[in-house]
């Protein structure tokens, strides 16, 4: 599980809510009609901008930024030169059986196992990239707009209150209360967008890249366990993943 989003969210709205409970009543801040607008009408307008397909996808996708964890790079390269090294001794098939960190690289060795050339293993893995940025990048986008929608009918809400407030001026005792719960709505908006959706736009945006990365470290690694490259020079080739402070580190001799 990546602790950063889940500390992150779980921090701003504890935030948040304790300085609502440490001032007035914290119930005076519920309020139903205008967590329906701002809730279900930036779902519904989301809705209408995209398909009920990607929309469902962004939620499975967004799942993945709390659940998944991709592998640091440098256990990664470690990871790929010992299976480079089993598959230059004892030949591809003796990796049938082995653990993977990761499903895209059980994919690629798999395809190796079964005798496939070095195109059309690269040409899978390419393809499986682009799906895998494909989603991430349709995720970002939905939670993005979200993220913009939250507000505008945050401002709707208000307007509706403010109006139902101005119709009914006679009793100047309601006047305070019901601008409060005018500007309830606005505040939902705010919370939704600033705290929940543009957060994990911006997270699936750093998960896209991530995976983008590592995805492309493995296809160049499969791509030279293929060419029969030895796993010493594929370290240090996968090292160029790595940043500078940690090249030098990967490139000195072991001892």
């Amino acid at each position: 599980m990546d602790l950063a989003t889940l500390i992150g969210l779980i921090g701003a709205l504890v935030i948040v809510l304790a300085s609502i409970l440490l001032g007035a009543s914290a119930g005076m801040f519920f309020n139903i009609p205008s967590i329906l607008i701002v809730v279900g009408g930036s779902i519904f307008v989301v809705l209408a901008k995209f398909s009920l397909q990607q929309f469902l996808g962004a939620v499975k996708v967004a799942v993945r930024a709390f659940k998944f964890k991709l592998p640091a790079t440098e256990e990664l390269i470690t990871e790929v030169v010992e299976i480079a090294t089993i598959a230059r001794k004892e030949g591809v098939l003796a990796l049938e059986s082995r653990e993977m960190s990761s499903p895209f690289l059980k994919s690629g060795i798999q395809l190796m196992i079964d005798g496939q050339p070095q195109e059309t293993v690269r040409e899978f893995l390419e393809k499986e990239r682009l799906l895998t940025l494909d989603r991430h990048r349709w995720g970002s986008k939905i939670f993005s707009a979200m993220g913009d929608v939250a507000p505008a009918m945050g401002m709707i809400g208000t307007l509706i209150g403010l109006v139902q407030m101005l119709s009914n001026m006679d009793d100047p005792k309601s006047i305070g209360p019901a601008m409060a719960v005018a500007l309830l709505t606005t505040l939902y908006g705010a919370i939704l967008a600033t705290m929940i959706f543009l957060p994990l736009a911006d997270k699936l945006n750093l998960r896209m890249t991530e995976e983008a990365r590592m995805q492309g470290l493995l296809i160049d690694a499969m791509a030279a366990m293929q060419q029969g490259t030895n796993p010493r020079i594929i370290e240090q080739m996968l090292a160029s993943y790595l940043p500078p402070e940690k090249r030098v580190l990967a490139a000195e001799p072991a001892g």
